[in-house]
């Protein structure tokens, strides 16, 4: 199958950016996912073997499930495979359910833009307190929530898009 007739309104060129972004935040979450790993480990030899508790281990890896749960729901939301309910559109006309499907996109990039707004206010007001026993910025709690924001709302009018073009692919399933 060829991606020509896609590139030629730009939605092909659309789909491999959010493609890459969509590469590079699996990349990332990875990493974060094998260093919380690595810390948690560490900590539990320094608690039993050293008998020296590095208390700084606990923040950290908090920040790292932030990041990890964030990027991982901004992932799900362009793979069409975040939680949803879709009875009622698999039993309704492909007219009706692109419609159903329309609104849902559309509460869902309000959603991100107001995740977006939010989270990046909350985080330039917590940017200047420092997390305890790591002393970095409070705000960087909040900026994977911010970069979700902006992943769903992003990726949720890539979909509107798609969807009014007449190439929407996504297919709904009561797995």
């Amino acid at each position: 199958m060829s991606d020509t007739p896609l590139y030629q309104d730009g939605l092909g060129v659309v789909d491999k950016v959010f493609r890459g972004i969509v590469w590079i935040c699996r990349i990332i979450t990875g990493v974060a996912l094998v260093a919380m790993t690595l810390l948690l480990g560490y900590q539990v030899f320094g608690r039993y073997v050293l008998n020296d508790t590095p208390t700084w281990v606990d923040p950290l890896s908090l920040l790292l499930v932030m990041l990890i749960a964030f990027l991982g729901a901004g992932i799900g939301v362009y793979e069409h495979t975040h939680l949803s309910v879709v009875a009622l559109r698999n039993v309704v006309s492909r007219r009706v359910r692109n419609i159903l499907v329309f609104f849902t996109d559309t509460i869902m990039a309000i959603f991100g833009g107001l995740m977006v707004w939010y989270g990046w206010q909350l985080s330039m007001f917590k940017w200047s307190t420092l997390i305890p026993m790591i002393q970095w910025p409070e705000g960087l709690r909040s900026m994977p929530l911010t970069i979700c924001g902006g992943m769903i709302l992003v990726f949720s009018l890539g979909h509107m898009a798609r969807l009014l073009l007449g190439r929407d692919t996504r297919v709904d399933s009561i797995e």
